[in-house]
């Protein structure tokens, strides 16, 4: 149905109306999700769409659906994004109208041929100017079914259908197999129509006016107010008394106001109409339902007003007026009543808890489980605070109305008892801390507003402006000159980890979130207490850039891998690097628990978005001085990830993840609070680093190509072709002539590099299985899922079509886009491949070096992968150029991927150390190598570690 249009065409009575899907070219209707062929209806249907000589009517195949089938259907489509217009238009109605009939705004009547049918209404002013806001956003579409005559055609007008629509919807839902039990007949119950000519003139009263009807209000009165001395302020002063009146509103003129009594009595009720009672008292069933204490109006000759009980004030002034508010029955209290009477919760240490950064020693009591803040409740009378005694009293008078301050007052009694109960309440620091950055906690289900006081105060201020502590100096150790954000992120990081809250740093890729973590680790081994060793987990693919990162800008800095059959901790210096993969985490978490880590760092923390995964909950049982989190993608699909990366850097901050969902995760996505979205921000935005590329003050710091080496271990199935290929061509080559030695070494090159690729290249397999048995791959994968997070292009070269051809595969059972562009791809799908990839419309692009390094301007791309390596330097940067070049407004990233160990790692060492030699010994590729001695190839090709 995602290119489908939607219309819908009324019926007599409303609820046979129906909704047709059509397609304008007349192409073959798609089956209906949720419909059954007997719901179903294939017909032509007369629609007006644009052609050769204007607009004008065409025939084409429908697909008619009843309300009931078609309204699953309208909703799901209205949440899509490649629907089209007209059926998102009726899906956004169909919403609509269930909202409304959810209120209970349902009316009675007769349909034009006399049939039972049920309305929408009476809808209120607000509701009246939504449904012209709805109207008006009507797309031609979905309103393109001329109405029968002679003439030009002509279609409905858009609020009219929008309304036949509403009433339609409210028609079919309350004929449920049920109602005719309820109903004792089948009018007003029965899907059947039920003809009713006798009710005519009953008919014509309710459709006086199709929203022409009233809304009812509440207007609370009290008797004794005015008769009370100021006394000592207690409730005991006077007796008060209160009872609701009800009064009826005009929808159609907000100014016409009457009590129930005078419309009853005929004295100024006339303005109301003559369905005015009627619909009054269809308003009061539902407002009886909603508030239980208006039921004896119900039964009364006159509703006019009820005696109201303590309770039933107490009640009111809580859920009662929510609930009266949901089904449109406003409340108004008295004037003499002030109820300026607001609720606070102060939150803070008492005098003799020690202020966090007193010392590092003392930061890990603040942060536990064990250390409470006193959680305090204060009540104000305006701008004035009460007393403690004051509030005791309210307590102890046990009424919704009291006199305090020579002013009555109304409160809710139990209120004021949860509030008495909670004087002395103690909560974690963790949950002071997240109350105090959102200005509120919930208490009971209920939202309090929340002031921090003490080092709690001072605390939120360091934390809302990070940039006012004092900057950290670049560690001695660290060998590379950090750029200014870079150094701002280390001063960030180090004031979080200071005081013993956990982070996340989620950057861009590129920005060097690596470096800074590393500059990190060097500066807490200044201080004794952080200091200690780091554990950093990494997905595999990642731990031997890790390795190579740190002895490039920390030399000296112990490193170790925590991985394969040998793994060991024996040893450990205070200042070691430990690299662990996730799996190997989750195997061993018991013994990496045993070790006082200084510093623990989750790389690529979208590997625990799942908190209930076996990963997420071994990753919670290692202890560490700090936490910090690393990844460029904090939110990929819900808030709920976002969750995960934060309760595990900091855990308790952000609550139980149900709580969260409630409070935030569900309000922010479904747009159902507005506020939501900013107590989010404020809760979460100290303890997480957001940057782009784009933000201000970075993208000029960055060099327009940016290149980086990525190391790779190859799996353990690669390994051993590896070396059974070496093994057997060396043997063969030690016994071949001049001529035929050549052309052995250069097939030996070759297959390892296919080897380092993937083992179904090199084994040529025909359906391979191509996840989980190559470590360059697993490396692309982690590079394309932060890449098409940002929304950016990658181009991705490699030497052979075969690798191509897996690499597409791949990603397409992956869901990921992406197209290929090889020798034999003609010209004109050339072009086509190029614009849309320009276009945004395919984000991987697939290339075959020989095919596609000149030639091409592919501007849109910010990273380039050349997934192997060419042993020519200017070729490959031709093939990067494609991208770097005039046009380009942004910074390139290439990224070159090496297998760990192998002929690659050793090539690529001599392109980075003898640059100039490479370009004229390696100018030719394999071929230069052909010259070795066999000592030399086999110290080529040998290899060296590089396995998990």
């Amino acid at each position: 149905m995602a290119h489908c249009r939607a219309v819908f065409l009324p019926g007599d009575p409303a609820r046979t109306g129906s909704v047709a899907f059509w397609q304008p070219d007349g192409a073959a209707l798609p089956a209906v999700p949720s419909a059954s062929v007997a719901e179903r209806t294939v017909a032509d249907l007369t629609v007006v769409v644009p052609g050769a000589d204007g607009v004008g009517p065409r025939r084409v195949p429908a697909v008619l659906l009843p309300l009931s089938g078609a309204l699953p259907v309208l909703v799901r489509a209205r949440t899509g994004t490649s629907g089209h217009r007209a059926t998102r238009f009726w899906g956004a109605a169909a919403v609509h109208a269930l909202h409304l009939v959810a209120r209970g705004l349902l009316l009675p009547g007769l349909s034009p041929g006399d049939h039972d049918a049920w309305r929408a209404g009476p809808l209120r002013a607000e509701d009246v100017e939504a449904v012209r806001r709805l109207a008006a956003a009507m797309p031609p579409e979905a309103h393109a079914v001329p109405l029968p005559g002679a003439g030009p055609p002509r279609l409905p007008d858009p609020e009219q259908l929008l309304r036949a629509f509403l009433d339609a919807v409210a028609d079919t839902l309350p004929r449920s197999p049920a109602a005719p039990l309820v109903t004792g007949g089948a009018a007003y119950a029965s899907p059947d129509p039920v003809h009713l000519p006798e009710q005519r003139a009953w008919a014509a009263d309710v459709a006086a006016g199709h929203d022409a009807g009233v809304r009812l209000s509440l207007r609370i009165e009290a008797d004794g107010l005015t008769d009370a001395a100021a006394g000592d302020g207690t409730a005991e002063d006077a007796d008060v008394t209160f009872r609701a009146v009800l009064q009826v509103h005009s929808v159609s003129d907000a100014a016409l106001v009457a009590d129930a009594a005078d419309v009853w009595a005929g004295a100024g009720g006339e303005a109301f109409g003559p369905r005015a009672r009627m619909d009054a008292l269809l308003a009061l069933r539902r407002a009886a339902r909603a508030w239980t204490a208006l039921t004896p109006l119900l039964s009364a000759t006159v509703p006019d007003a009820v005696e109201l009980a303590d309770e039933d004030v107490t009640e009111l002034l809580g859920t009662g007026t929510r609930a009266l508010a949901a089904a449109g029955v406003e409340v108004h209290w008295p004037k003499g009543l002030t109820r300026e009477l607001t609720t606070r919760a102060e939150v803070g240490p008492s005098d003799e808890e020690p202020r966090p950064g007193t010392g590092s020693a003392a930061l890990p009591s603040f942060l536990s489980a064990d250390a409470l803040l006193a959680f305090n409740w204060s009540f104000a009378l305006g701008d004035r605070r009460l007393s403690r005694a004051e509030l005791d009293r309210l307590a102890e008078a046990n009424r919704p109305v009291v006199r305090l301050r020579d002013q009555w007052v109304l409160v809710d009694p139990r209120e004021v008892r949860r509030a008495q109960s909670q004087q002395d309440h103690k909560v974690t620091p963790i949950d002071a801390l997240g109350a105090a950055l959102t200005g509120w906690t919930e208490v009971d289900g209920r939202r309090v507003e929340v002031r921090p006081t003490g080092w709690l105060a001072t605390l939120r201020e360091r934390l809302a402006d990070p940039e006012a502590q004092r900057p950290v100096e670049q560690p001695a150790a660290l060998a590379a000159t950090l750029r200014d954000y870079q150094r701002r992120g280390l001063n960030w990081l180090s004031g979080m980890t200071s005081l013993g809250l956990g982070c996340c740093l989620a950057d861009d890729m590129g920005l060097g979130k690596t470096i800074t973590l590393i500059a990190l680790h060097l500066h807490r081994q200044t201080d004794p207490g952080t200091a200690g060793p780091t554990l950093v987990v990494c997905p595999t693919s990642l731990m031997g850039n890790w390795q190579r990162e740190i002895e490039r800008f920390a030399p000296g800095t112990p490193v170790r891998r925590f991985h394969g059959a040998r793994r060991s901790l024996d040893g450990l210096a205070d200042g070691e690097f430990v690299l662990t993969t996730y799996g190997t985490m989750r195997l061993d978490a018991p013994r990496l628990t045993e070790v006082p880590w200084g510093m623990l760092v989750a790389d690529e923390a979208q590997h625990v978005k799942n908190p209930h995964s076996s990963t997420a909950r071994a990753l919670r049982t290692i202890g560490a001085r700090a936490r910090v989190a690393l990844t460029g993608t904090p939110v990929e699909n819900n808030l709920s990830e976002l969750w995960a990366i934060l309760d595990w850097a900091t855990p308790g901050l952000l609550g139980r993840l149900g709580t969260f969902r409630r409070r935030y995760a569900e309000a922010v996505e479904g747009g159902q609070d507005p506020g939501a979205a900013d107590r989010l921000a404020r809760l979460v935005r100290p303890f997480l680093l957001r940057r782009r590329k784009s933000d201000p003050g970075i993208a000029p710091e960055l060099p327009p190509k940016t290149e980086t080496d990525h190391a790779v271990s190859l799996t353990q199935e690669q390994a051993g072709l590896y070396e059974a290929v070496v093994r057997e061509a060396l043997a063969e080559i030690s016994g071949a002539g001049s001529m035929a030695r050549r052309g052995l070494i250069v097939k030996l090159l070759t297959g390892l590099k296919q080897i380092c690729n993937h083992p179904a290249q090199y084994l040529k397999e025909e359906r391979p299985v191509i996840a989980g048995r190559s470590g360059k791959l697993e490396l692309l994968d982690e590079l394309l899922d932060t890449i098409l997070a940002e929304r950016a292009g990658v181009l991705v070269f490699t030497q052979y079509v075969r690798m191509a051809r897996l690499l597409e595969r791949h990603l397409a059972g992956r869901g990921t886009p992406s197209q290929f562009l090889h020798g034999g791809t003609p010209v004109a799908e050339r072009e086509a491949m190029v614009r849309r990839f320009q276009d945004g419309e395919v984000p991987v692009f697939l290339l075959s070096l020989k095919a596609a390094g000149t030639g091409l301007n592919l501007t849109r791309a910010e990273h380039v992968v050349h997934y192997d390596r060419w042993w020519n330097p200017a070729v490959e940067a031709q093939a990067t150029d494609r991208a770097y070049r005039i046009g380009q407004t942004r910074p390139v990233q290439v990224h070159r991927i090496v297998a760990e160990g192998t002929i690659e790692d050793r090539i690529a060492e001599l392109l980075t150390r003898k640059r100039a030699l490479a370009d004229a010994v390696l100018g030719s590729g394999e071929a230069a190598l052909t010259e070795l001695t066999d000592a030399e190839l086999a110290d080529l090709v040998e290899l060296r570690g590089g396995l998990r």
